[in-house]
């Protein structure tokens, strides 16, 4: 809880730092510059080229998730809740809990407002962190489109931001939500606004790992490539590729 309490306190002071991991060696990179790394559900189009978030197991989830926490030791560790895992209070309960207990992550991360906010209550209650995420709803939402040109999506956002921090939601990621929106909501509540596609007005940001490295052929609006990582790949592969053909790997160095 200590960590989380850390995180809180960043809130309108320093901001957050958040990446997505789903193996150890990334997450023990991750660990010495993030505040928070999400085992995110986008492992289903990252590492298995699935069309939607929508395929996503629990076990997936969780495999993935022991691998991340061997590399996380300073970080907050956040694990999605799949598609289909927190249906009811009953179904939350029991999956978060297998989740924390195979795991041994800090919190969970749920999708939605007021209609999962009986589940959020009830993880709560039995001391399961949890981290909300409004706005763009991948494992829900049909199209893939910003947040809060409309009215009537502004004032739902702003209800349920503050419906999840009554829940008691330690923060809550804001996914592709127009600027102005992302800026009122992150003062209308007292816990830290993750965006992703939602302005620098936030209390802190998260990418996908792979997009940030340039690994993901993603072009989305949001996301800045930091490297080229797919093409140094490529010029390895290339020159390994060569050696082996032309008989120069492996040489007398590399053999036994």
């Amino acid at each position: 809880m200590d960590k989380i309490k850390k995180l809180i306190a960043k809130k309108n002071k320093s901001k957050i730092v958040s990446l997505t991991a789903y193996s150890k060696n990334i997450a023990s990179i991750l660990d010495n510059y993030c505040d928070i790394v999400l085992v995110g559900d986008s492992l289903g189009s990252v590492l298995y080229n699935y069309k939607s978030t929508r395929q996503v197991t629990l076990d997936m989830m969780i495999e993935h998730s022991k691998s991340v926490r061997m590399g996380v030791k300073k970080a907050l560790m956040v694990v999605d809740m799949p598609h289909n895992t927190y249906r009811n209070p009953k179904e939350a309960l029991k999956n978060a809990k297998k989740i924390i207990s195979k795991t041994k992550c800090d919190a969970v991360k749920l999708e939605g407002g007021k209609k999962i906010y009986n589940s959020i209550q009830t993880l709560i209650k039995n001391k399961i962190p949890v981290m909300g995420h409004l706005g763009l709803l991948p494992q829900s939402d049909k199209t893939f489109k910003f947040k809060g040109k409309k009215k009537s999506e502004r004032e739902k956002i702003l209800k349920d931001a503050k419906l999840l921090e009554k829940a008691g939601v330690f923060s809550i990621v804001l996914e592709c939500v127009e600027t102005s929106l992302a800026k009122y909501v992150t003062k209308q509540i007292n816990i830290p606004t993750i965006g992703i596609g939602a302005s620098n007005n936030c209390d802190g940001q998260i990418l996908v790992f792979d997009d940030l490295i340039g690994l993901n052929p993603i072009n989305a609006r949001f996301v800045k490539k930091y490297a080229n990582i797919h093409n140094q790949i490529k010029k390895a592969v290339s020159n390994y590729s060569k050696e082996v053909r032309r008989a120069q790997f492996p040489s007398k160095k590399y053999s036994y």
